[in-house]
């Protein structure tokens, strides 16, 4: 009963979200969850206020792909034999709302996802672009310049993050899988952004560093400290050519166990890859590699963005290290990928891309590895909030030790996916 009384309310707030449809769904301070938002990275700041009441907006996505992988290694540990066919559907509920002029909340949940079939909420935060709220006009010249974030949220750590897919909201990523070191967790903390006229852009900020929230210790503590920071540059230099750069720190000191190459747990789009014929449950991490920095970490990432006309170019470079809680001596491990998409059709709504990647990572062994990953991708906006793209996929694991599950290892073949988002 419990369980039908929580389907039929989830049913019920939607369906009275989408009264609103009709309406206009357009929020202040706000990335379009649809064609509108690509290629924007933090929530725009507007300039002028449409905010009348309150005003709740109810979205979704929807995600499904249809894969044909095939994978292998050094046979020391056989591979789960994987074929082709459809992954679990999946989807994400969106409540994005008005609370006063200059502030907005959202809250994000996912429906059904790779790792959790039941529903569960990502994250959610408040974001402040006035302080009209203490009095009308208060700081307003600082606050046209200024965003707050509040909440238990998605960390701005570099921008490739801006463009990977969440769980069912992947219309902003032209490819079907994310990097290798996919850099992703949601944390308790506060971020404070300042942005210039001349397109200059700041952010520091903190969290508790911890993805699972929790008032119990381990090892004396009941958790640490992330210091977040970003300095950027972003400016549409004319009609045809914008150019952005920003370079990104996340840096703990303690902390109980750091998340942010292993928290998305929604799951990695290569569904069932590289996972031994054995295995009693779903990696369903697989594809992706964590350096196991899980107590210490300071990481810098490096995003240069051009777009000309229809021609766009992004790069990421991110140098990392740190260590586990057993480990006296700091790793290192770094990435680097460049993705070259060009656009067109007239509102750019076909494209076709290419994305390199690669991982150097010392293990805890002290095996020096690699991983490279070769990605071919296509795709149709249907409309703003219908997308279709393909993709050819082939990674390699490189100088594996012997013996273990990923030596010699690789998986290549294509993956199609359609999203909805709106």
């Amino acid at each position: 009963m419990n369980t039908i009384l929580k389907n039929v309310l989830v049913i019920g707030v939607m369906l009275t979200g989408f009264s609103f449809y009709a309406q206009n769904r357009n929020l202040d301070n706000y990335r379009q969850p649809d064609q509108n938002g690509i290629n924007v990275f933090e929530a725009p700041k507007d300039t002028t206020s449409t905010f009348d009441g309150v005003k709740v907006r109810v979205g979704g996505s929807f995600a499904l792909q249809y894969q044909g992988l095939d994978n292998e290694n050094s046979g020391a540990i056989p591979l789960q034999e994987i074929g082709t066919n459809f992954n679990l559907a999946t989807a994400n509920w969106d409540l994005d709302v008005a609370l006063y002029d200059g502030v907005n909340m959202h809250l994000r949940t996912y429906l059904s996802s790779r790792h959790h079939n039941e529903p569960y909420v990502k994250g959610g935060y408040f974001q402040i672009d006035k302080l009209d709220f203490i009095s009308k006009g208060f700081l307003e010249g600082l606050m046209n310049h200024t965003t707050i974030k509040i909440g238990h949220m998605e960390t701005n750590y570099g921008d490739a993050h801006f463009r990977r897919s969440d769980n069912a909201q992947a219309i902003y990523n032209p490819f079907v899988g994310n990097l290798i070191m996919d850099a992703f967790t949601t944390e308790v903390g506060a971020e404070l952004y300042y942005r210039t006229d001349s397109g200059l852009i700041g952010m520091v900020g903190f969290t508790n560093g911890k993805l699972n929230q929790s008032v119990e210790k381990s090892n004396g503590s009941t958790g640490g400290a992330v210091f977040l920071a970003k300095l950027g540059y972003d400016k549409q230099i004319n009609e045809d050519l914008r150019f952005r750069l920003s370079g990104s720190l996340y840096n703990t000191g303690y902390a109980p166990h750091v998340y942010l190459y292993s928290a998305d747990r929604a799951g990695a789009r290569y569904y069932s890859v590289m996972q031994a014929a054995d295995a009693t449950s779903d990696n369903f991490r697989a594809g992706r590699f964590d350096p196991g920095f899980s107590n210490q970490i300071t990481a810098i990432m490096i995003n240069p963005f051009v777009k000309y006309g229809g021609l766009e170019v992004f790069g990421t470079v991110e140098i990392s290290s740190g260590k586990g809680l057993a480990e006296t001596d700091r790793r290192n491990a770094t990435q680097y990928a460049g993705e070259v998409i060009y656009r067109f059709g007239a509102k750019e709504n076909v494209y076709l891309g290419g994305r390199y990647n690669t991982v150097n990572s010392e293990l805890t062994s002290g095996n020096d590895i690699s991983i490279d990953r070769f990605q071919l991708s296509a795709g149709w906006f249907m409309t703003k909030n219908i997308l279709l793209k393909g993709e050819y996929v082939v990674q390699n694991y490189n100088d594996f030790p012997a013996g273990d599950l990923l030596e010699a290892g690789k998986f290549n073949g294509f993956v199609a996916e359609a999203v909805i988002s709106f």
